[in-house]
């Protein structure tokens, strides 16, 4: 178990860790969400040894590690810009950990076969990385952590310059490949459907703290607060003042009232339900499915529909929105009444 007490890490005046506190347990996908520069890559290089914390503290088992250089701990990491020795075949990368702790030849011919057609390296076993697409240097770099076997495992954003359809097939088999290992994996994204998709644990982050930690599925459908609701939403969630809602009894103590792009629909359900009307800014068809980008004063919103749906730019469009389906937030940004997650 990995375990950090109330970490705080400033640089050069500005706060990229504030009193962060977890626990990541083995035999699960942690998953670290949130934008760019919300801390996830700060947070990860404390729990490698690669940054010491300015206070607070961190634990590997019942063990103080504060402090203790990354050069002595069992970690494995993989960051979005892969790191390969350039020098070696794409054969002696993989292999390098298991040489470091002594494998024999025949477990290393074993493992590094394993991992090459899983990752779907075994073309370009015997080329160098720089005779390597970007996406196939990346799983070189992925393969080299699988065979560690590390007892710590640091997975920033692995999967971001991969093709998509190997990304989704990774995304699938990572939580199956780590789960009996013993080691505790951490994967950082920005992507909220790759959270859902890895399943797990997932802490949502925002300005280096962390706003939310728990089932990734119970974090995203009951969010504690705005932030974490809108870390965790993809289109981004839409929000609405409860003044201008014309609801404000059916809310009491709500500032503002959110829902996420699925919420929104073409036809009433419900004789209960909110009706909006709105206009058109764009259309965005993406296969089965469209994106309506939709405007009324300076309310701007997206709505998800399936099947392709054809509007033009500025045609008014009526929506509805089932009163279950509203999140509610204090002043504060607290959450009231959690919503009613939609299938």
């Amino acid at each position: 178990m990995l375990e950090l007490k109330e970490v705080t890490r400033r640089v050069a005046g500005v706060d990229h860790l504030l009193d962060v506190s977890v626990r990541l347990e083995p035999g699960v996908m942690n998953v670290l969400l949130g934008q760019a520069r919300a801390g996830k890559t700060s947070l990860m290089r404390v729990m490698a040894g690669l940054d010491r914390p300015g206070s607070g503290s961190v634990w590997f088992n019942g063990e103080n590690v504060t402090g203790k250089p990354v050069a002595r701990r069992n970690v494995a990491m993989v960051y979005q810009q892969f790191i390969n020795y350039p020098g070696w075949t794409v054969r002696e990368n993989i292999a390098s950990p298991l040489k470091v702790r002594r494998a024999g030849k025949d477990e290393i011919a074993r493992e590094v076969d394993r991992v090459a057609e899983l990752l779907r390296l075994q073309p370009y076993l015997d080329r160098k990385p720089l005779e390597l697409s970007g996406g196939q240097q990346q799983r070189v770099a992925l393969a080299r952590a699988i065979v560690k076997k590390a007892s710590l495992v640091l997975l920033d954003e692995p999967l971001a310059n991969l093709d998509y359809k190997l990304r989704e097939e990774l995304r699938a088999e990572l939580p199956r490949l780590f789960k009996d290992s013993g080691a505790v994996v951490v994967y950082a994204t920005t992507e909220p459907s790759e959270a859902l998709l890895l399943g797990g644990r997932t802490a949502t982050m925002s300005e280096g703290r962390v706003t939310q930690f728990g089932p990734s599925g119970d974090v995203y459908r009951r969010p504690n607060a705005l932030i974490t609701a809108q870390t965790f939403s993809d289109p981004p969630l839409n929000t609405l003042p409860v003044e201008l809602s014309g609801q404000a009894d059916r809310y009491p103590g709500a500032r503002t009232l959110a829902f996420r792009a699925h919420h929104l629909r073409l036809q009433k359900r419900a004789p209960e339900a909110h009706t909006f009307n709105m206009e058109v800014v764009s259309t965005d068809i993406t296969g089965s499915e469209t994106f309506v980008h939709m405007k009324q004063g300076d309310l701007r919103w997206v709505m998800l529909t399936h099947g392709v749906q054809v509007f033009a730019t500025g045609a008014p469009v009526t929506v509805y929105l089932e009163p279950a389906d509203v999140m509610q937030f204090a002043a504060n940004g607290a959450a009231l009444t959690p919503a009613r997650e939609a299938a």
